[in-house]
């Protein structure tokens, strides 16, 4: 199973790193619907291209990949999660820090279909994201995010399971 996950994450890695060239890391902490911790890390590579440009603001986005650690809480044995999502921003233009807000959907790949107490039906989830947060001076951003997990009803049971998290990104 590591060898298989260490592969997954070598291929999603080359995917995103070879189609843009702005890399950032990320790291998030938060818990679940029902309380039990969370902890991801990630890349983010942002695309490098702007839509709707205004004084106002401009729409982007980054590709994102993830390992998210659902501990076990007090249902079920700890959990690991792999993760690509396209995620579109629209950055607010403002003199210090910019604010954002962000939303996408991607796929996920579970080590478990039990996590937390919930459960996922198969391996093979989307992931569902909204969040919003500030550009800081360094480029880095901070912010918070709510994600949900599910199969889409495409094999049950399919309870989901969602992550509320604060985010740093840093640039590379």
């Amino acid at each position: 199973m590591k060898t298989r996950i260490l592969s997954l994450t070598s291929v999603l890695l080359l995917a995103v790193t070879s189609q843009t060239q702005a890399l950032e890391f990320s790291v998030a902490a938060g818990g679940t619907g029902h309380g039990d911790p969370v902890l991801r890390a990630g890349l983010t590579s942002d695309w490098q291209h702007q839509w709707f440009a205004s004084d106002t603001g401009q729409l982007s986005g980054y590709w994102d990949t993830g390992y998210t650690y659902w501990s076990s809480g007090r249902h079920s044995a700890a959990a690991h999660s792999l993760s690509l999502a396209p995620v579109f921003t629209y950055t607010f233009n403002r003199p210090v820090l910019k604010p954002f807000i962000e939303g996408g959907i991607g796929v996920a790949v579970f080590s478990k279909t039990r996590v937390n107490g919930r459960k996922l039906g198969s391996s093979l989830n989307f992931e569902d994201r909204i969040g919003a947060g500030i550009q800081l001076p360094n480029n880095g951003k901070l912010g918070i995010r709510a994600i949900h997990y599910s199969n889409a009803g495409l094999k049950n049971p399919n309870d989901g399971v969602d992550n509320y998290s604060l985010f740093y990104r840093h640039p590379l």
